[in-house]
């Protein structure tokens, strides 16, 4: 997980007792699990015996963070940022210890810089750093370089001098004396190690994980639908336990490695299986169990593999029953729907009528019977009995849904509107 340190970072770290800070910037009230890099590094952090500090950008999220984005942000109000740090500070809880003698720290920068002045702040900060080093970093080159026709405002220009003063802040109030975070972070931490040394003549250290990637290029933790959150609001526990299970094999060997707290011989066993019988994918499947238990819960992740089951599998009308509805649109996501109307069920409808009238599920009566004979019709997952059986309400899960299977692969969802 590290990338780059700066000189006497390990020696500090063997040293004593030491506190880091990662900064997370408080654009939603959920994190995603881009943002679980930085985390997992707090969570080995504090395992080691060390105390982590986790900063919400409340003040810097007001500006923007220019690295590696080619335009400037959306600025977010006051009164969004503190919902959005309350949700974050949730969720940290279940990685980090805030009540033990290493106990964790959540703190804000608006709490320190909403009173502090223009003046007072160009002062204090910005003679100690010339714009010939703060143009020197790869965030502002990029930014100011000739395939960027966008350019550089001031504020974001001046980003890299309040991270620098969030450095110093922490150090003289927590002793905090390193900073970590991902690869694109650099220049802005090194920035704060520099302003500490001038200021205070302080000894400071950055050091830097790498940025995750795909192997295939694409970028890590987005899907069609957009991120991957922690929050089951915008990503269900069935969806988040999907994503890492669907992780190519390059991809999860790598993962294994930051996204779990697995050890390493248990890790080098995983690969050795997976080296062997790559298509048992057992990386992926511990993958996917440890995220999802850290993140959510074991009975979210037993609900998610049931879930799982239920297209794959022999499962039964019982696990389709336990499935919420956002689970079961999620499972059944892409497959045909039919709409149909509550009185057309109200009083029950012949299995016959409602699947080739209502729904044109089969094209002709005759068909439909046959299948029913060779027992190829399954209604919430049991055999349908009879082409005439009677379908009421008391079919209905969650009171407005029916799964119909033809075969063994073909399901249709019917929406009772």
């Amino acid at each position: 997980m590290i990338h780059d340190m700066t000189p006497g970072t390990e020696e500090q770290l063997q040293k004593e007792i030491t506190s880091a800070y990662v900064g997370i910037d408080p654009t939603a009230d959920s994190l995603h699990i881009g943002h679980l890099v930085g985390v997992m590094m707090l969570k080995h952090f504090q395992r080691a015996g060390h105390r982590p500090i986790v900063l919400v950008g409340g003040a810097t999220g007001m500006i923007g963070d220019p690295s590696m984005k080619s335009q400037e942000r959306n600025l977010l109000e006051e009164e969004t940022l503190r919902k959005n740090q309350e949700g974050i500070k949730v969720q940290l809880a279940k990685f980090l210890d805030f009540n033990r003698a290493n106990g964790a720290i959540l703190v804000n920068n608006y709490d320190w810089m909403k009173d502090y002045s223009f003046l007072h702040f160009i002062r204090d900060v910005g003679k100690h750093i010339t714009v010939n080093y703060m143009m020197s970093k790869d965030s502002v080159k990029k930014r100011l370089g000739a395939e960027s026709s966008a350019g550089m405002s001031f504020t974001e220009f001046s980003y890299q001098l309040l991270q620098a003063y969030d450095f110093l802040y922490l150090f003289k109030k927590y002793g905090c004396r390193l900073q970590m975070g991902g690869s694109d972070q650099w220049g802005n931490i090194t920035t704060g190690v520099e302003l500490i040394r001038k200021k205070v003549n302080g000894d400071a250290f950055a050091l830097t994980c790498p940025l995750i990637t795909k192997a295939d290029g694409g970028k890590f933790g987005k899907t069609e639908s957009g991120n991957v959150w922690l929050d089951r609001r915008y990503t269900s526990p069935y969806k988040f336990y999907q994503f890492w299970l669907n992780v190519s094999d390059a991809d999860a060997e790598k993962y294994i490695k930051i996204f779990t707290a697995l050890d390493k011989n248990e890790i080098e066993v995983l690969i050795a299986e997976q080296h062997a019988a790559p298509h048992f994918r057992p990386l992926q499947k511990r993958l996917a169990k440890e995220a999802s238990i850290m993140v959510h819960s074991q009975e979210d992740y037993d609900l998610a593999v049931e879930a799982s089951q239920i297209l794959f599998g022999n499962s039964t009308s019982d696990s389709l029953r336990k499935l919420d509805e956002a689970t079961l649109l999620d499972v059944f996501a892409g497959v045909p729907q039919y709409e149909i109307s509550k009185e057309a069920l109200s009083g029950g409808i012949k299995a016959v009528d409602l699947l080739t009238e209502k729904t044109a599920i089969f094209p002709s009566k005759g068909e439909m019977r046959k299948l029913v004979q060779n027992g190829g019709i399954s209604i919430n997952k049991e055999k349908l009995p009879a082409f005439d059986t009677l379908i009421d309400c008391s079919y209905l899960l969650g009171e407005k849904y029916i799964l119909v299977q033809k075969g063994k692969k073909n399901y249709f969802l019917l929406i009772v509107r």
